[in-house]
């Protein structure tokens, strides 16, 4: 797996990005029951993100051309696994022609279309307080394992819509229910009501993550890749 930096991130006491690490962490060691949560056996529109052909990062289909994901897993040769709950196997592979970035996201535009269901974009955030659910490949414990075989799910608690990600833009804050985001669940999308509201940006290695906001940069979004 390809290292990556932590970055230190103004006003928030959080470890760093949420990309595939094979440096150990700082963070508690042991199993954090995504770490947490459950595992998914359906998500046609998850797509696992690889960098020169290494697993590094989780998105999601938003049209048949386009995933969208973290701005700090965009390196290298991208390809992408979409359909399959499984990011080393099934479903369909595509490598990426062109990304576009905006502060923590990132839009993949794939080599050609893929037949699948899409995910629904926010054009609001979630309201504080609200149960949220994240979805990724990321490690399931801190330190001496890697990323989770299977797409995970678990259930966060928003705190609040102004911090930051990763590169300054704005942020959805939440806490762990059953489970909270840790590395290669950058770039996975954070969902209310049916709609995904956030991208995997930072966490603190316990309990709080920051997903940038897709209401944020929704006309970006649609300026770019047209939903």
């Amino acid at each position: 797996m390809r290292i990556r930096s932590l970055l230190a991130v103004a006003g928030a006491a959080l470890a760093g990005v949420l990309g595939v690490t094979s440096a150990a962490t700082a963070a508690p060691a042991g199993p954090q029951p995504i770490i947490g949560g459950g595992t998914v056996s359906s998500a046609p529109w998850a797509a696992a993100v690889f960098s020169n052909g290494s697993f590094t990062c989780s998105g999601s289909v938003i049209a048949s051309t386009w995933v969208l994901t973290a701005r700090h897993c965009v390196s290298g040769t991208m390809s992408v696994r979409i359909g399959s709950v499984y990011y080393a196997s099934g479903g369909t592979t595509r490598t990426v022609s062109a990304s576009y970035t905006r502060y923590d996201l990132a839009l993949l535009r794939l080599s050609s279309a893929v037949t699948t269901s899409t995910v629904s974009l926010a054009s609001s955030n979630p309201p504080v307080n609200s149960t949220n659910t994240i979805y990724g490949w990321g490690m399931t414990c801190y330190s001496g394992c890697g990323a989770s075989s299977q797409l995970k799910t678990a259930s966060v608690r928003v705190t609040s819509t102004s911090v930051t990600d990763a590169y300054g833009g704005q942020a959805i804050r939440s806490t762990a229910v059953n489970g909270n985001a840790w590395r290669g669940d950058s770039g996975g999308p954070q969902f209310y009501n049916g709609q995904q509201v956030g991208v995997a940006s930072t966490a603190d290695g316990v309990s709080i993550q920051n997903y940038g906001s897709v209401a944020y940069n929704r006309a970006w979004i649609t300026s770019v890749a047209g939903v």
